[in-house]
């Protein structure tokens, strides 16, 4: 409360009070996520790994602060001194220094292998989870710096963007989590690595946790011949996206080529396995799955497309000579429209109802392989659909605890540095699935039988 919302409720109320008003600060959500922290574990955690280090500063209390900090109202490090201090009340944590943030979370880093691992087997006690499916995403996060880090060593890296900043240097986070979206740990890379140089390091890491026999789920990125080998190893099993066209021609997979019968599933799924290469070292299982409803939504999608195409075509006989050459130009190289169009030996442009037909094939459809033969088709088609699970994490990361970077207000060009972000990031995202958990669970309760005898 300000002083004179203070002296308003004073005098409403018509009472001498016998206190002077000092200040007021926001209590609520640090309370709720100070309680979910010591029910993680994460606070016995790092007490446990600090203990031998014998800090004087209240490391465990920065790095929740740091944490509530992106769950609640992301801001800068530097932003937190006077959040802390004046806004916010942080349990045994009065006030911060911005260099005791960065010593805080120098030792997060050197500690980060240990600490993940600890967490995570004290989610999984909690929960029980399941561990027999592991999703794996990546995304990428900029920083509003010039040019890149200088050294090989560097992480801030122009490379392959999922965002729309070209201009700007990048790190790539990756995350490994549970069926029901619990993280199970997260990487960060140089901005320039693609998802097919991450798989070796995943699987070693995963590997080193003993987690036991292990499938991995992810989307195409990962899906080479080398990677696949890797998630093979030390008898795991994987269930990838595959790509519906290969090549520059898009030509259709092998896969959809096959001859076969859908199933439907009591979700509206329609799925047909496939299997390619026969019994050779070259055997591929895929499971091509069928969705009616996004197949209507691609059918329409492409009869918008086409019914512009032929209007373009139609304003393109209106145009004659260095006009009508220059507009033929561009529609041939448009992205989408030039998909649908074919030049004649002559040099007119027209509709392409080959490639129109051949795209009808690949309606509503997506292609999955996997490697473990003791799964159904049905458990693998689901086993991917619950990708989801991550790219939610993803998509609250950046929108809702806003992993990117931030500029402290009206205080200079300073930045966190680089690969510390995610850490914190990722804890605000775990603190946020437990209440999420807790309710499912409630919800899949059957309601409580009430008699009615006397």
């Amino acid at each position: 409360m300000e002083p004179t919302e203070v002296e308003a409720l004073q005098e409403r109320l018509g009472e001498e009070w016998p206190f002077e008003f000092l200040g007021s600060r926001r209590l609520g959500g640090a309370w709720l996520l100070g309680g979910l922290w010591q029910r993680l574990g994460i606070g016995r955690v790092l007490k446990d790994r600090l203990a031998p280090r014998g800090y004087t500063t209240p490391v465990e209390r920065l790095l929740f602060a740091m944490v509530a900090n992106r769950a609640l109202e992301p801001s800068s490090k530097l932003g937190m001194e006077h959040r802390v201090s004046s806004e916010v009340l942080i349990d045994s944590l009065p006030g911060v220094k911005v260099h005791q943030l960065y010593r805080a979370m120098d030792f997060l880093l050197e500690a980060e292998e240990e600490i993940q691992f600890d967490v995570f087997s004290s989610v999984a006690d909690l929960f029980k989870l399941e561990v027999y499916l592991i999703f794996l995403d990546t995304t990428t996060t900029y920083f509003e710096i010039e040019g890149e880090d200088p050294g090989e060593d560097g992480l801030r890296r122009w490379g392959f963007r999922k965002n729309k900043r070209s201009d700007l240097a990048q790190v790539v986070v990756g995350l490994a989590v549970t069926r029901t979206g619990i993280p199970v740990r997260c990487w960060v890379w140089p901005g320039n690595t693609v998802d097919k140089n991450v798989v070796q390091q995943v699987k070693k890491d995963l590997n080193g946790w003993k987690l036991g026999r292990v499938v991995l789920v992810a989307d195409a990125g990962p899906g080479s011949e080398a990677n696949r080998r890797v998630l093979q190893g030390a008898g795991g099993h994987y269930i990838l996206g595959e790509k519906l066209r290969l090549g520059r021609r898009g030509l259709p997979a092998e896969a959809l080529s096959r001859a076969g019968s859908y199933r439907r599933l009591d979700n509206g799924l329609e799925i047909k396995e496939v299997v390619v290469g026969g019994d050779s070292e070259a055997r591929r299982r895929f499971i091509i799955v069928r969705n009616s409803e996004e197949a209507r939504r691609d059918r329409k999608k492409r009869e918008d497309i086409v019914a512009e195409v032929r209007h373009r075509l139609d304003d393109l006989e209106q145009l004659d000579g260095e006009s009508h050459r220059k507009a033929a130009c561009r529609l041939r190289a448009h992205k989408v429209y030039g998909r649908y169009i074919h030049q004649t030996p002559a040099g007119k442009l027209r509709l392409d109802r080959a490639k129109i037909r051949a795209e009808e094939h690949f309606d509503g459809k997506f292609l999955v392989s996997s490697s473990d033969d003791g799964l159904s088709a049905e458990d693998i088609a689901l086993g991917y659909k619950q990708l989801w699970a991550v790219e939610r994490i993803f998509r609250d990361l950046k929108h809702v605890v806003d992993i990117r970077p931030r500029l402290p207000p009206s205080r200079g060009p300073h930045k966190d540095p680089p690969g510390r972000h995610p850490s914190d990031a990722v804890r605000g995202g775990l603190a946020d699935r437990p209440p999420h958990l807790r309710a499912e669970e409630h919800l899949r309760k059957p309601p409580a039988q009430t008699s009615t005898t006397p």
